[in-house]
């Protein structure tokens, strides 16, 4: 039987890491001697939070937009968000020169709506309860003639976000073991393929919220599961079931899923402001939470961690923190 070839591959992660040089911020990666103690472990974390929009969402959708033909280009590019790919999208297209039409729901958080318009993008909204995003997206992009890009279904899109993972091996060394935090799939997909296709024995462990396990369901039913749209505060995690084109690569090059609560994400989030001094969104901090609340069985000696974002204003940071532990 011959095992179907995957979608993206080590040099298209490669490639687009080129195409993103001096565009997209190559981020940092903190350490943490308190937090190495805690966990038993050197954590490196690559801190997507530091990155153009507030997250790891750019690098995709740079990616995906910077190789439509000049023509299609010209026309400009759709997109279905709530979030951090609406203000990706967004900016992409004000840096190739075109134009971007978000659908975003009616009840997105102001300063997501604010952030993504401020970009120069025209938004469509819908009723997140009787809609579907994707039919409507694509439905508008058929009807203008724009391309559009999804937050984690396009091939180019993965192959962008694995670049976090390109760069934090690069500067890391070696690593034994990375955590990263699941949605879609396109950010695990992607780094899974850049650093299997480099060091095949790194263990490759995804993270999501207790309320939001479809990946974990469907890696264990071997299969795409579907779950009702969950309650958790890691929004940017809030599916009902991974990607398809995601999910053919995650469960060949994926270890393992673990899951964590939304408490334990609270007090990840505490945790880095309070010690690390930076600001995280709860679907950035599942990773460091699984850590912390020691989720992830045999952790090995070097463990990388992408922060995939930042992207929370005040006053929800405040309301989510205040009674962490």
């Amino acid at each position: 039987m011959t095992t179907a070839p995957l979608p993206i591959t080590l040099d298209d992660v490669r490639d687009a890491a080129a195409r993103l040089k001096g565009v997209a911020h190559r981020t940092p990666v903190l350490r943490s001697r308190t937090l190495d103690r805690i966990v038993g472990a050197e954590v490196l974390l690559k801190c997507e939070n530091f990155q153009r929009v507030g997250a790891f969402k750019f690098r995709g959708a740079y990616n995906a937009a910077s190789r439509l033909a000049p023509d299609q280009l010209a026309r400009g590019i759709a997109a279905y968000s709530s979030g951090n790919h609406a203000q990706a999208v967004a900016l992409a297209a004000r840096e190739l020169g075109t134009t971007a039409v978000i659908v975003m729901p009616a009840d997105a958080p102001r300063s997501k709506r604010a952030a993504t318009a401020g970009y120069g993008a025209e938004i469509v909204t819908y009723d997140r309860y009787a809609g579907d995003r994707v039919a409507i997206g694509e439905a508008l992009a058929a009807e203008r003639g724009l391309a559009l890009i999804p937050p984690y279904e396009h091939p180019h899109v993965m192959a962008g976000q694995g670049t976090a993972a390109l760069e934090l091996l690069e500067e890391a060394g070696e690593l034994d073991a990375l955590l990263a935090p699941v949605g879609g799939g396109g950010l695990i997909a992607g780094s899974a393929t850049a650093l299997k296709g480099l060091r095949s024995g790194i263990r490759v462990v995804g993270v999501e919220p207790e309320a939001g396990d479809d990946t974990k369901r469907s890696l264990e039913a071997g299969r795409r599961v579907e779950i009702p749209v969950p309650h958790t505060i890691a929004d940017g995690q809030a599916l009902h079931t991974p990607g398809e084109l995601t999910f053919s690569v995650n469960r060949r090059l994926v270890d393992g899923i673990v899951l964590v609560s939304d408490d334990e994400i609270r007090a990840a989030m505490r945790f880095a402001f309070e010690r690390l001094k930076i600001v995280v969104e709860p679907s950035g901090a599942t990773p460091l939470a699984a850590l912390l609340a020691g989720r992830v069985d045999g952790l090995p000696r070097r463990v990388g961690v992408i922060v995939s974002g930042g992207n929370i204003d005040a006053g929800r940071f405040a309301e989510l923190c205040g009674g962490a532990a």
